[in-house]
């Protein structure tokens, strides 16, 4: 059997999945190393990795992604691979000052009221697992920030239910519900500024204005209506969906989308304006355990995964872009190729913006590279 890391959908059995991940672990085994001294050492919050080895010469330039695999979401292992991840980034600093408040926009769609998959969590099936935004977190503190905040627009049943009041009280954070302006007496409009696409500005909780810095830590995942689910994408979940619905009975940000298929060039477009009206200053993508062919279980056709991917950069653009082609696809096709099969590349969009690069062969790629990691997901064909 071949050593390469690219597992074909027909072809994943169990035993293929466990020695192709045997030979990226060969190839980063100083950094192995490293974790499992740290899963011998409780107590310790980080421990020094080796440097992971780099794909490409550094080229000051062009953005740089950092990718990681992680089998599970052991503490330790992921506390490790995230701080590898982190180092292959130059770290924090350059991102987060001392005094800094910080905002963490996790992916937790629909929250407790969707039934979850068979036989596997939401956190390790469609949604942003806590032990990741823990990770992160203790960096973002031991960088100097101030104040912490996660953000999402659910209520306090879904922190609790997924483990996310743990995670808050243990790092000093608070929980934001985004569907209220609670603990602001209302909601702010926010621009997005010259050129907006569909929406001229934005109904956000003001926590959103108020922070120095604005964190995506998304699901990796394939999305029915625009093709992937990442960094950028995550950004749906930051307005209140009362204002942004067509019809009051509808539970999601039915406007967003459009009527019938404008959500086609809509959709897009509106990811954009989110983006451009709030910035993302760092963006790491949970794709340890997943789902393919769908981004939650209201599509019929979606399975678990274990891809055991994580990647994370300064630029959402970048970064989505090589969390695209760890899935097995090219960032830069357009419509109706998968995975953007009923919409615009919203990534392509991006680049023609200024935003950021799509482009592969623009972008430096550290610690593992995307042929390590690659695991072809299904796309959402129906």
């Amino acid at each position: 059997m071949s050593d390469n890391v690219h597992v074909s959908h027909e072809d994943r059995s169990p035993s293929q999945h466990v020695i192709s991940r045997r030979h990226f672990l060969r190839t980063a085994g100083a950094l192995t190393a490293g974790v499992l001294t740290a899963g011998c050492q409780p107590g310790m919050l980080w421990q020094t990795p080796q440097p992971l080895p780099t794909t490409e010469v550094a080229t000051p330039s062009r953005p740089r992604v950092a990718l990681a695999y992680a089998a599970d979401y052991d503490r330790a292992l992921i506390r490790q691979q995230v701080r590898a991840l982190l180092d292959g980034l130059g770290g924090l600093k350059g991102v987060i000052s001392t005094g800094d408040r910080v905002a963490l926009k996790v992916n937790l769609t629909a929250g407790v009221d969707v039934k979850p998959l068979p036989g596997v969590s939401p956190v390790e099936s469609y949604v942003t697992h806590p032990e990741v935004v823990r990770a992160l977190g203790e960096a973002v503190r031991e960088a100097g920030a101030r104040e912490l905040f996660i953000v999402e627009s659910v209520d306090a049943r879904t922190y609790r239910a997924w483990g996310y009041e743990d995670i808050a009280r243990e790092l000093e954070a608070t929980l934001i519900d985004l569907n209220t302006p609670e603990p602001y007496e209302d909601f702010t409009s926010t621009p997005v500024g010259d050129g907006w696409f569909t929406y001229e500005s934005f109904v956000f909780n003001p926590i959103l204005e108020d922070v120095d810095v604005f964190i995506s830590i998304a699901k990796l995942k394939c999305h029915w209506s625009c093709g992937v689910t990442l960094a950028m994408k995550n950004l749906i979940g930051l307005v209140p969906y009362t204002h942004y619905r067509l019809s009051p009975e509808h539970k999601y940000r039915s406007a967003l989308h459009g009527k019938g298929d404008e959500f086609k060039t809509r959709l897009p477009r509106v990811i954009m304006d989110l983006n451009r009206a709030r910035p993302i200053h760092f963006a790491l993508i949970d794709g340890v355990k997943t789902t393919e062919a769908g981004e939650g279980p209201w599509i019929k056709t979606i399975s678990p995964v274990e891809p055991g991917i994580l990647v994370a950069g300064i630029n959402p653009v970048a970064t989505d872009a090589v969390a695209t082609a760890t899935m097995g696809f090219d960032p830069t096709v357009e419509q109706p190729t998968p995975p953007f099969l009923r919409s615009d590349n919203h990534l392509n969009l991006a680049r023609e913006l200024g935003l950021g690069t799509n482009l592969l062969e623009e972008i430096e790629v550290v610690g593992a590279s995307i042929e390590d990691l690659r695991y072809e997901f299904e796309p959402c064909w129906t």
